[in-house]
């Protein structure tokens, strides 16, 4: 029979359904859990459980979220699960130790807002979290991070166990053939110009949720700042703001800056609004993994400025296939903006260099098959009864069956 896979993961998870369709397509049963939308796993044929959880600090939310995701353990009883975001990856090795024990896989996107704020609470809760990966460590077969420097610090605080590999965009990678598909078959740009009253002016846009950690007030600051220097200039900012509790930015911070920013909410048509960019903006100061939303406006072929955090790193190289700026830092990120704009024969061929370095290093074909090379060797020790450490140095796509 072959082998059952669970994905366990948040609002987003529906981005990785390319991936799970392309393990299923290499013979894997695929089953999918999440605090999102079903409807996009029904229309893809994943098998797909509710499961709720709260992304902000809440200790009874969080002990529902762990009694739920061990039912789900009961009754999917997978092989494998493997768990994305920061209390997924805490849940689902709790989880299950009260289970029948499959093998458990962790993949770290980034360290999240415990180790991106510097507020209280967050200073607050690193030593719990610390705590509670080391305490997951027993019951976790593999960790799985996108970056060096996230499996570094894992590594450093005793929280990765004995399996930690890197696979960069190992949260499931950008679908490169399917994303462009989507270029070609998208809006025309001049129908979006109409419908957000553009004009002519050249556009600058973002794509991510609307909150604090992301560096949405930074690009608004700088924003204004292009704005006296170009006033033709309009942002676009793509991504949901409600959801974002606490941590969102206003409506009225975003409506200091109008008419030259628009705020659109979240959007399925993401493909043709990058189509109708200029530059692409990306201010986090988030420590995330690497952002999906610099992969796709690399593919788009768009010119980008982004802050120098480290999943960002692992994508661009200041000067060569895009602008990296310090994060919190208005003024940098404006000159970047700027010179984007202005030297266009220049902003091409970076943006060119992005493209062909996403489209190598961080394809759905890729991730896929460095995953393929990691269950088999991790079932294959399960079966054993043994789940010791692995050769990373030997988990080569090779390995893979497709």
């Amino acid at each position: 029979m072959s082998p059952h896979l669970l994905y366990v993961g948040g609002e987003d998870h529906h981005l990785r359904i390319p991936f799970m369709l392309s393990l299923r397509d290499c013979g894997f049963r695929v089953t999918a859990a999440g605090s999102g939308d079903s409807i996009p796993f029904g229309r893809a044929g994943i098998e797909f459980r509710p499961f709720r959880f709260d992304r902000f600090v809440s200790p009874f939310s969080d002990w529902r979220a762990l009694k739920t995701l061990s039912r789900i353990l009961r009754d999917v009883s997978p092989d494998l699960a493997q768990a994305y975001d920061t209390k997924p990856c805490l849940f689902l090795p709790l989880a299950a130790s009260a289970a029948d024990h499959p093998a458990i896989v962790r993949t770290i996107c980034g360290r999240g807002w415990v180790y991106s704020s510097h507020s209280t609470l967050a200073l607050a809760a690193r030593p719990v979290y610390r705590a509670m990966y080391r305490a997951t460590v027993r019951s976790t077969a593999a960790t799985v991070f996108e970056t060096d420097e996230d499996r570094a610090f894992f590594e450093r605080h005793r929280m990765t166990g004995t399996n930690g590999i890197v696979i960069p965009a190992g949260g499931g990678g950008v679908d490169v053939d399917g994303f462009r598909r989507a270029l070609t078959q998208s809006a025309p740009a001049d129908q979006l110009r109409r419908e957000f009253d553009l004009g002519t002016s050249p556009i600058v846009i973002t794509v991510a949720r609307m909150t604090r950690g992301k560096g949405i007030p930074t690009l608004l600051k700088a924003a204004a700042l292009v704005h006296r220097a170009q006033p033709d200039v309009r942002f676009l900012l793509v991504g949901p703001r409600e959801s974002e509790g606490p941590f969102a930015v206003t409506q009225a911070e975003i409506d200091q800056h109008a008419p030259y920013v628009i705020a659109t909410g979240p959007r399925s048509d993401v493909p043709a609004l990058l189509k109708l960019a200029d530059v692409f903006a990306f201010p986090t100061a988030y420590r995330e993994g690497v952002p999906r939303a610099l992969l796709e406006a690399a593919l788009a072929g768009v010119p980008i400025v982004s802050t120098s955090m480290p999943g960002c790193c692992e994508v661009l190289r200041d000067g060569w296939n895009g602008l990296l700026v310090p994060p919190e830092n208005a003024d940098r990120l404006a000159v970047g903006i700027i010179n984007l704009l202005r030297d266009r024969k220049t902003a091409e061929i970076m943006a060119r260099r992005a493209e062909e370095l996403v489209a190598q290093k961080f394809s759905l074909r890729m991730i896929v098959a460095r995953h393929i090379a990691l269950y088999a060797k991790l079932l294959a020790r399960s079966s054993r009864g043994r789940m010791g450490e692995l050769d990373s140095t030997q988990l080569t796509p090779e390995d893979s069956r497709c």
